[in-house]
């Protein structure tokens, strides 16, 4: 069964009848498929008014469910989410920007996926939506580890907050890979820095790639606040501590926490 309601209602209603497979953009659903045509029921979102674009409000802003990643290259974002946007610039090519969505990208749940390190430096909350009403959850707390995500069957994400505060600062993001595009990292890291009269006074740190899931740095963040922008107080083993750094094809966990270090030093050496 193929269902392509337009009404977030009549999408939420659907859901909550069975077991349904959410497709909208469908970049990854198609190539994680074992067959040539999805099984099971299958609910498409794509026409459901008001999931897609951002919209600033009074308390930050608001990134429907099934904006896209060239949504957010031409949208016009304040300098903290300059992260996010050079991150929307390396998911996959243009095709695939055109119709991949943020909240794909995050449901998907890999522990590379290129989105999910920018948007911890923003502060960034998943909202939840079901029949009976909506929660909303820390990214942080929404991805519990590779492929894994805190949403219920009856459950679909329907917009990404950024809040007001977050919304200070500049962004910047780097990713290493095997070779220059098209490629899933190895290490990936983002930063969201304030600076005044020469010192830091916010520092958002995420690694991703890494782990399990990509994650925050408190303890090297604050290592940064009330000084000059400084790399060098970024270290090899403060980082290798915070990321407990995995073995995969694509590197060994020495090589990752290295190339981790020193992708941060260089992304906060950018704001220097």
């Amino acid at each position: 069964m193929y269902l392509r309601p337009d009404r977030l209602e009549d999408a939420l209603d659907i859901l909550a009848s069975g077991d349904w497979t959410i497709a909208a953009g469908c970049t990854d659903l198609f190539p994680s498929t074992q067959h040539k045509a999805l099984h099971g029921p299958v609910l498409d979102i794509s026409a459901v008014g008001g999931l897609k674009g951002i919209t600033r409000t009074d308390t930050g802003l608001r990134i429907g469910a099934t904006t896209t990643w060239s949504d957010i290259i031409r949208a016009d974002l304040p300098p903290s989410c300059n992260g996010l946007k050079l991150a929307a610039r390396e998911v996959g090519a243009t095709q695939i920007q055109n119709r991949g969505t943020i909240a794909g990208n995050l449901c998907n749940a890999s522990p590379a996926a290129d989105g999910v390190p920018p948007l911890l430096t923003l502060d960034a909350e998943v909202e939840i939506s079901k029949a009976l009403g909506s929660r909303r959850v820390p990214l942080s707390g929404f991805l519990t580890g590779p492929r894994q995500t805190a949403l219920a069957a009856d459950e679909m994400v329907t917009a990404i907050l950024i809040p007001q505060s977050a919304l200070a600062g500049t962004g910047h993001f780097l990713k290493l890979g095997a070779r220059k595009y098209l490629v899933i990292s190895i290490a990936m890291t983002a930063a969201r820095i304030s600076v005044e009269q020469g010192r830091v006074t916010q520092a958002a740190l995420a690694i991703g790639s890494c782990g399990p899931v990509a994650t925050r740095l408190p303890e090297i963040e604050s290592q940064l606040i009330g000084h000059p922008i400084d790399p060098s107080r970024i270290t090899d083993a403060a980082v290798a501590k915070a990321i407990a750094p995995i073995d995969d094809i694509r590197a060994d966990a020495a090589y990752r926490a290295a190339s981790a270090a020193e992708l941060m030093r260089r992304t906060v050496g950018a704001f220097a």
